[in-house]
């Protein structure tokens, strides 16, 4: 093998890897070759296997699901629930079975680049999706684990077809009229929570860099919304505004 390894060139060697006929042996002597062009395609190729690997573990809530003929699963999870200033966002995404996307990962653990083209890449291949905003006012009237919730009822109701079962991140939603399971750091453990997790963060930073253009003052493109040392110095010098949650200190405390 090695010596018909010699044999090869790197195109061919490349074309190997691509068409995934890859043996044990064929790795092997991957290894033992001392062209860096094939080491560099050696460790391409072997970063691949693992983000398949990892992509592969993410879909085990999944497939317990579809163990039990619930096959349509929806993903839930929200993005802006500790900031002082606009909405929380609320996402519902049903995945086909085993899709495949490259790096689909907790939203925090991404760059703004990279969840902008999973978005797309997520909007593109979803069975169905849904975001549901709720605004400040709600969220004061309620209190934000409530305005949560109900966000998370009309993601879910928003959905066709209608999902099996709901995996939702760390909240549990006990009136839904299907089965579903509350995991904690779900966004982490599940490809639907965490397609959903990025299509709720990238929408909301979406709106916020909206409302800076409305309210400049604030620096919402930067924060968004949340409690900076900046945000709270342009609170105390321009007042609150209509998408400050009045509810949430130390807005609360300033405005008494």
């Amino acid at each position: 093998m090695v010596k018909e390894m010699t044999n090869l060139t790197i195109k061919e060697i490349e074309n190997i890897f691509l068409q995934g006929s890859v043996t044990t042996e064929f790795i092997e002597t991957c290894q033992h070759d001392t062209r860096k062009s094939v080491q560099t395609i050696l460790r391409r190729y072997e970063r691949a296997e693992k983000e398949r690997e990892r992509l592969h573990h993410m879909y085990v809530y999944e497939r317990v699901a579809a163990a039990k003929g619930r096959t349509i699963v929806a993903g839930v999870d929200e993005a802006g629930r500790g900031p002082l200033a606009g909405p929380v966002a609320v996402a519902a995404v049903i995945l086909p079975q085993e899709c495949i996307l490259p790096r689909l990962n907790d939203s925090k653990k991404l760059s703004a680049a990279v969840r902008e083209e999973l978005f797309d890449q997520i909007i593109a291949c979803a069975v169905s999706h849904y975001v549901a905003l709720i605004d400040a006012q709600t969220i004061d009237r309620m209190n934000i684990l409530q305005a949560t919730r109900m966000g998370m009822y009309e993601a879910v109701a928003s959905l066709s077809p209608t999902p099996d079962e709901v995996l939702i991140d760390a909240v549990e939603l006990p009136k839904l009229s299907m089965p579903s399971k509350s995991i904690i750091k779900g966004d982490a453990k599940s490809a639907s929570i965490a397609a959903a997790s990025i299509l709720a963060k990238v929408t909301r930073d979406r709106l916020m860099n909206e409302y800076d253009a409305a309210y400049p003052n604030y620096g919402f493109a930067k924060h968004k919304g949340y409690g900076t040392r900046e945000h709270i110095e342009a609170i105390r010098k321009y007042g609150v505004s209509p998408l400050h949650r009045k509810s949430f200190e130390p807005i609360r405390s300033m405005i008494q």
